[in-house]
């Protein structure tokens, strides 16, 4: 696929232009040891993807995984979606963010986020979850903190460059106002237009995309209607497809398939391809694709293989 000359004009300007206009969103790594992780990004990178994103859930922390992502690599950036603030003391990812920074200059960007709990939710029996308030003032308390702690040692030869995942309008403007943009997940394509409304033309949108790579059709709708209701459970989810007009219609007993063809891109080649140009002309200056199959923990490379010479070319014209 070929960014059109519109949509190179639309971008232009705009920080991280370096990562391209189309990367990778995984959770598969933390269900494979580190050896064939390190084997799987070294071979994403060789494919010219200019960006490798990767979720945080109950297996590698996300620094431990941003380090051994940029430590098998030479190129790519890559992209915490999201490091989880509720989990971690913001002291201890400014000390992070620095490092990783420093050691892999113009690399690694930290995108930050955590859903919102209270004392009733617990993470393991006994250890209960830290209470949060709204979740725009938290964040923006997060990164005040960050911010405020001292830097000891010389500054990076580059600079740390976060950014916030954002559905709401409130925090995608604080996206804009405090760091280079904002990392929206489980979005339609109306979404992203109104993200760039919101945040004006200069802020950096990312937005990731989940598809299903398979010409069987009815096979692909199963993969994708499975993804999206697994999220129908998520307070914060809901409240953003609420926004964009979906109604109970489409939220319960389970995901209508107007709600899945929006959410989830399946099919053939050409319908990915469709996906990412639909979501660049919206707004998004980089688009990363989630590719899902039938079996959730495994690494979809053999589809990564297949969507790089339409998406990012065989070099990424890196050479």
């Amino acid at each position: 696929m070929t960014v059109g000359s519109g949509e190179r004009a639309a971008t232009a300007g705009r920080p991280l232009g370096g990562l391209g206009p189309v990367g990778l969103w995984t959770f598969a790594f933390d269900a494979r040891p580190a050896g064939l992780v390190r084997a799987a990004a070294a071979e994403v990178d060789e494919l010219g993807w200019g960006a490798l994103w990767f979720g945080e859930a109950f297996g590698r922390d996300s620094v431990s995984q941003a380090w051994l992502l940029l430590s098998a690599t030479r190129r790519l950036t890559v992209a915490s979606g999201i490091a989880n603030i509720t989990l971690r003391d913001p002291i201890a990812l400014a000390g992070a963010e620095r490092a990783l920074a420093d050691a892999f200059p113009g690399r690694y960007l930290l995108g930050l986020g955590g859903h919102r709990v209270d004392d009733t939710v617990h993470l393991l029996d006994g250890y209960p979850m830290p209470a949060k308030g709204n979740a725009v003032a938290t964040m923006r308390a997060y990164l005040d903190a960050m911010d405020a702690v001292p830097a000891h040692g010389p500054p990076p030869v580059t600079p740390p460059r976060r950014v916030l995942a954002g559905l709401g309008p409130r925090m995608l403007a604080l996206a804009a106002e405090r760091t280079l943009g904002a990392h929206p997940y489980f979005v339609p394509v109306e979404h992203t237009g109104r993200a760039r409304e919101t945040m004006g033309p200069d802020a950096f949108l990312a937005v990731e995309q989940a598809v299903v790579l398979d010409r069987d059709v009815d096979r692909a709708r199963e993969v994708a209607t499975a993804h999206v209701a697994g999220y129908l459970a998520a307070p914060h989810q809901l409240r953003s497809l609420r926004r964009l007009g979906f109604t109970d219609d489409d939220l319960t007993p389970g995901p209508s398939r107007r709600l899945v063809d929006a959410i989830v891109a399946y099919g053939d080649l050409e319908v990915v391809e469709r996906r990412v140009r639909e979501q660049l002309a919206a707004g998004a200056d980089h688009v990363c694709l989630q590719v899902l199959t039938a079996d959730p923990s495994a690494l979809p490379l053999p589809e990564w293989r297949e969507l790089a010479p339409a998406l990012v070319g065989p070099t990424a014209g890196r050479g």
